[in-house]
């Protein structure tokens, strides 16, 4: 018997955190019972409401999907720019992205309609790395990885600073310009582009290649593929490790 906030987050109505605040706020029934506990646990045969409207388990779907550039990581937008799901399949436009890739970066999105999987690839907590190939104008030297591995201040949309993090490994170093690979596990918006612009440095070209065990490899750009049992299998074992090893953490210190 799953508990009551796996049941609503199995739904894909919100994730597990925010089914919680659903129960505690007294908007949550099961059968002709209201439920106000988190610990409740919920039969089979049992029937679960919130704010009176009957809900379902639904068939979690899972795909990857190469994001080209010119397009905005949303379902709409109010200046009339072009989004992915004017490129997406009609029949999976119920679908959501695991995260977003600003306009002009191009790669690999996860799109799913399981809500608290995309809570557990997007929180600061659990840090799930995504790994980037950038380009950008200039010679990258050792000295720039140090910095940008041990943190960059850079300002966020919303005015706030903040300590970006990043771990970059040059591919291919020449004079006017450097290939790196790049690896995030932080969620600021255009945060590379920042971070290489505090170092005298412009982005010339950004692709996102995996995110967590998910690769882009086999897409073609505006491509979108169904995930294998199997790589979500691996995905969702992953998610769990990096859960665990976040707790010993805390544990130890």
């Amino acid at each position: 018997m799953p508990r009551l906030n796996k049941y609503i987050a199995s739904t894909g109505v919100c994730s597990r955190r925010k089914a919680d605040e659903l129960i505690l706020a007294g908007r949550v029934r099961v059968n002709d019972k209201l439920i106000t506990e988190l610990g409740f646990y919920v039969r089979e045969k049992d029937s679960v409401y919130i704010d009176n409207k009957k809900i379902t388990p639904q068939k979690k779907e899972y795909y990857k999907f190469y994001k080209p550039a010119g397009y905005i990581t949303t379902t709409l937008d109010e200046k009339g720019r072009k989004t992915i799901y004017d490129i997406i399949p009609p029949e999976l436009r119920h679908l959501k992205p695991v995260g977003r890739l600003d306009k002009d970066t191009t790669g690999l999105i996860i799109l799913t309609n399981d809500g608290e999987f995309i809570n557990e690839m997007t929180h600061p907590s659990i840090k799930i790395p995504k790994v980037y190939i950038v380009t950008i104008n200039g010679k990258f030297r050792p000295e720039d990885a140090e910095k940008m591995f041990n943190g960059i201040e850079i300002e966020t949309d919303s005015g706030e600073l903040k300590v970006a993090y990043a771990e970059a490994m040059p591919v291919e170093i020449k004079p006017k310009t450097s290939i790196i690979n790049v690896v995030l596990y932080q969620g600021i918006n255009r945060q590379i582009r920042k971070m290489f612009a505090k170092l005298g440095f412009e982005v010339e070209h950004l692709k996102r290649i995996q995110h967590g065990t998910i690769r882009l490899e086999g897409l073609k750009k505006g491509q979108v593929k169904i995930l294998k049992p199997k790589q979500i299998k691996e995905l969702k074992a992953f998610i769990e490790k990096t859960k665990r090893e976040y707790a010993e953490s805390c544990d130890n210190g």
